[in-house]
């Protein structure tokens, strides 16, 4: 790594630490609330509507906490909402009786980065590499690296954005347990790493922390592959009811 660019992981690093002991942002930009449920098929949900306590809760907790609200109501029209709602919520129902809540904070800059492809079959695992770096290089410095990449591929369009956003919940280096997947996982990390972005884009070798790759099964006609960058501000918390 460059002299430069290990001063600035330094500076993460101890702007990292305030954040924690001061209890304040990492980073202003305080993201969008984007919400996943693991709702235990035994459990049983009264008292009112459950997507509205969700909202209530990120309303609070952004209020509250004074962070920054980034959302406005109507795309075109450009107006905030004031509060940081509506979150983004995804429901998955499974077996058991716990209610799972894990809320991620998605900062913008590195979501207006990322970028999904439907390719072609033929193109295969070269395809799906070529794809990934040309979008991490397009990214540049606008993604606040250093960063940690989720990668979904199979499923249809909307399945492997979600897979993708998906695979940035795995604590960072985590391997995927599929063994042609984690050796993809490394090869695509040390391909990005040689992009010469490095930390905030001023070169050097540490442009990503991680990759995560999720599979899901897809079509015999198709191949889609989504790209979700997270900034260094990897920032997400989950909570078992």
């Amino acid at each position: 790594m460059s002299i430069p660019g290990k001063r600035i992981i330094q500076n993460l690093i101890k702007n990292a630490e305030i954040a924690r002991t001061e209890g304040i942002p990492i980073c202003q930009d305080t993201g969008f609330a984007v919400v996943f449920i693991e709702l235990g098929q035994d459990v049983h949900v009264t008292g009112g509507d459950f997507y509205k306590a969700i909202n209530e809760g990120v309303r609070k907790g952004y209020r509250e906490g004074y962070l920054r609200k980034s959302i406005v109501r109507h795309p075109l029209e450009r107006k905030n909402t004031g509060d940081n709602t509506p979150a983004i919520i995804h429901t998955n129902i499974v077996p058991g009786e716990n209610l799972k809540l894990t809320v991620l904070a998605k900062g913008c800059g590195s979501e207006n980065t990322s970028a999904i492809k439907m390719l072609k079959p033929s193109e295969g695992v070269e395809g799906v590499k070529k794809f990934v770096i040309n979008v991490v290089k397009e990214a540049g410095p606008n993604a606040c690296p250093p960063v940690v990449l989720g990668v979904g591929i199979g499923g249809n369009f909307e399945k492997a954005a979600l897979i993708a956003k998906e695979a940035l919940l795995r604590p960072v280096g985590k391997k995927s347990r599929m063994a042609d997947i984690a050796c993809l996982e490394e090869e695509l990390l040390e391909e990005i790493n040689a992009l010469d972005i490095g930390p905030l884009g001023i070169g050097g070798k540490t442009t990503a922390l991680a990759v995560h790759v999720e599979v899901f099964a897809t079509h015999i006609a198709s191949l889609p592959v989504a790209v979700n960058i997270n900034c260094h501000a990897s920032r997400y918390k989950s909570a078992i009811l």
